[in-house]
């Protein structure tokens, strides 16, 4: 299977969001398990697999503007809710029987390995998921943002960004009925249309880098098995 492969090594982008499933917050146990379930297959497949992943279902950064928080130190609050994050998804992984190792770019040595790019790569190439925790450990950056730092350090051959919707279109089509969907766009042309695929520093990074993007809807299960094998979904952009 292993051949038939078009993408080895991903870094799968997952947001916090998207763990809460119908709450307003939080973890919900279908969803952790309908991620774990899917990355499952995808390491069944031999499939390299590192993941990112958010902490806005439990606190973002910005919350602490109206709480007399200081914006950096809800930076931080924001990087320890992924570490939170992190651990669930390893031990929903860890009961389909995948290995996996947790990298924090906090060092936090009692719960997870610091962050270390030759070690992540080791791993990688020794069959276990990598799950990068706490962003890149600095303020004022996205997981977006670590997203695309990660993957350009391992070599990742894509981005992949787990979205509710199925691609980039050119409005919210949870809004606009009218929206189109681009099937495939340029770097450029993701900027000359203003279209919101990451923040800034992430999507520059990715452009630099020549790290394709493709951003898909997660919810259908089907999906990331069928991008890694080749098949057109979601939207790319390269």
């Amino acid at each position: 299977m292993m051949s038939e492969l078009k993408y080895r090594r991903i870094l799968l982008k997952l947001s916090g969001e998207s763990l809460m499933g119908k709450q307003k917050f939080g973890i919900e146990a279908d969803m952790l398990q309908h991620y774990a379930n899917q990355i499952m297959e995808l390491h069944d497949m031999g499939a390299e697999i590192a993941v990112v992943i958010g902490g806005g279902n439990i606190f973002r950064g910005i919350q602490s503007e109206g709480a007399g928080i200081e914006g950096i130190t809800g930076d931080y609050m924001g990087m320890l809710a992924t570490v939170i994050n992190g651990l669930a998804l390893q031990s929903a992984l860890e009961s389909t029987g995948v290995q996996t190792r947790l990298m924090t770019a906090l060092r936090m040595e009692n719960v997870a390995e610091p962050y270390i790019r030759r070690r992540a790569i080791r791993h990688l190439e020794k069959g276990r998921v990598v799950i990068c925790a706490a962003g890149t450990g600095n303020p004022f950056f996205t997981t977006d943002s670590a997203a695309a730092l990660r993957a350009s350090e391992i070599k990742a051959d894509v981005i992949l960004k787990a979205t509710r919707v199925d691609g980039i279109y050119t409005a919210d089509p949870e809004i606009d009925p009218m929206a189109i969907k681009f099937d495939k766009l340029t770097f450029a042309k993701v900027i000359s249309l203003g279209l919101e695929v990451m923040d800034m520093t992430a999507f520059t990074l990715c452009q630099e880098n020549n790290m394709p993007i493709i951003v898909f809807d997660i919810n259908q299960p089907e999906n990331l098995r069928r991008i890694v094998l080749g098949e057109a979904v979601g939207t790319l952009v390269e």
